[in-house]
């Protein structure tokens, strides 16, 4: 009851209020003992001597893992979902954005998305086209719908038939494997090519880990909201308010928020294909007052994550069915047996 309360209000839950709120059968003193009880057990704490309590972390960690009430998504909500993701589905991402922002707008937190670790997909094609007499473009498409362009130089224009020659003979070897198993066996799928006249092939040994190995642009996030939890009680002065852009700033730190939230570790806990993470530690001050609710999805056996950062004060039972709901129209069917 105070949980609820306190994320209705943002201010310190009362024994009066509790009473008024809650038919209880028992008077405002035992209402207090009972709240001082859970506060010597370390679930609530309370800010001045005469103030209501508030939920402590490890209070919190105890509503979301034994009291929360199970996470319905509502039909409206998914109504929502369904109808703003529907034309979005095919490219992976325009999905990745468009998810984001409904998650955000929905739960008026901050919605982050990462696209899934392009290493790890499947090659679906791979392709050379010149684009300048000294420089020649890989684009190298992943199942899933994701797609990598590198630059670079070469020594010398390349005749079209050589180089659709080339392009069939690599995708003849390459098409079906992980860009990492590629980058790790290079060398002796190419052993025999090394010497062909367009020095592609050598480019491509030479080059191997530019061009199959993870890259900051591939670890995408996408992040929409801020005004969102900028306008939250607890960031209604200024000190607040810097640390916490100063995180939203700092890509790398919400990437590790993000992709830690899902770890089996202390301050998790599961609900669902859910998890939660209550106090975002990382380097940055404000992350202590932010909670995660994060999920996987999964598309052509690349896995991502989405979730929802917000206060330690969030709603979290409608934070936990707008994630996993998102997660459900994100994955692609036939793949849901991954996220578990």
């Amino acid at each position: 009851m105070v949980v609820k309360s306190y994320i209705e209000s943002a201010g310190p839950v009362g024994s009066a209020a509790l009473k008024n709120r809650f038919d209880l059968g028992m008077s405002s003193a035992t209402i207090r003992n009972e709240m001082s009880e859970l506060e010597k057990l370390g679930l609530l704490g309370h800010p001045f001597t005469s103030s209501g309590r508030v939920p402590t972390k490890l209070g919190y960690q105890a509503f979301v893992s034994e009291l929360m009430e199970a996470a319905v998504l509502s039909d409206q909500d998914r109504m929502v979902m369904e109808r703003e993701l529907m034309s979005a589905t095919q490219d992976t991402q325009t999905l990745i954005r468009e998810s984001s922002r409904i998650l955000s707008r929905l739960a008026r937190l901050l919605g982050v998305v990462l696209s899934p670790k392009m290493s790890e997909g499947v090659l679906q094609r791979l392709e050379i086209v010149q684009v300048a007499s000294d420089t020649v473009m890989f684009v190298i498409s992943v199942r899933g719908g994701f797609i990598r362009t590198i630059l670079m130089q070469i020594d010398s224009e390349l005749r079209k038939d050589q180089l659709d020659a080339l392009v069939s003979l690599l995708n003849e070897r390459l098409a079906g494997l992980t860009l990492d198993e590629i980058r790790r066996t290079c060398l002796p799928r190419f052993q025999d090519l090394t010497d062909e006249e367009t020095g592609l092939v050598q480019l491509i040994v030479d080059r191997s880990t530019d061009l199959f190995s993870e890259t900051p642009s591939s670890g995408t996030i996408q992040m929409d909201g801020t005004t969102y939890i900028l306008s939250e009680p607890e960031f209604s002065e200024m000190a607040p308010v810097k640390e916490l852009i100063d995180l939203l700033d700092d890509e790398s730190s919400i990437t590790q928020i993000v992709e830690q939230s899902l770890e089996q570790v202390a301050g998790v806990a599961g609900t669902g294909i859910a998890r939660i993470r209550i106090g975002c530690e990382s380097s940055h001050p404000s992350s202590g007052r932010l909670s995660i609710v994060s999920a996987p999805y999964v598309r052509s056996n690349l896995r991502g994550t989405i979730g929802l950062i917000g206060p330690t004060r969030m709603n979290y039972a409608r934070a936990v069915a707008l994630v996993e709901g998102i997660s459900t129209l994100m994955s692609v069917p036939g793949t849901s047996e991954h996220l578990a």
